[in-house]
């Protein structure tokens, strides 16, 4: 996810103990660069993005996590999952556009 959109911004903390968790509809990811092949090692995650309600979280949009996250091999001989905790913590610019314009208009979805 964060590949392709330059504008996320990820924790990269020292991660913890805690497990990193992926939603329905990011299983399968690596976190850091999207592949949906050969998962090679668990993500871990710092213990403040693994606190009160964010336990348990999608580490890549924020959604219900309801299985382990991994890292695709590349990544791992990269070193890319050592560069610290891959929790993504801002919105970005177009989920942000997309409330506001919603607001703007009073558009609910049911």
């Amino acid at each position: 996810m964060s590949k392709h959109h330059p504008d996320l911004i990820l924790c990269r903390k020292q991660p913890g103990i805690a497990l990193g968790k992926v939603c329905e509809k990011c299983d399968g990811k690596c976190p850091l660069c999207d592949s949906l092949v050969n998962p090679a090692k668990k993500v871990h995650v710092c213990d403040e993005c693994n606190y009160g309600s964010f336990q348990g979280r999608c580490v890549v949009c924020g959604g219900k996590g309801i299985s382990d996250a991994y890292y695709c091999r590349e990544c791992v001989l990269l070193e890319k999952d050592r560069d610290g905790c891959p929790k993504v913590i801002n919105l970005g610019s177009a989920r942000t556009d997309l409330f506001y314009e919603r607001k703007k208009y009073n558009v609910t979805i049911v």
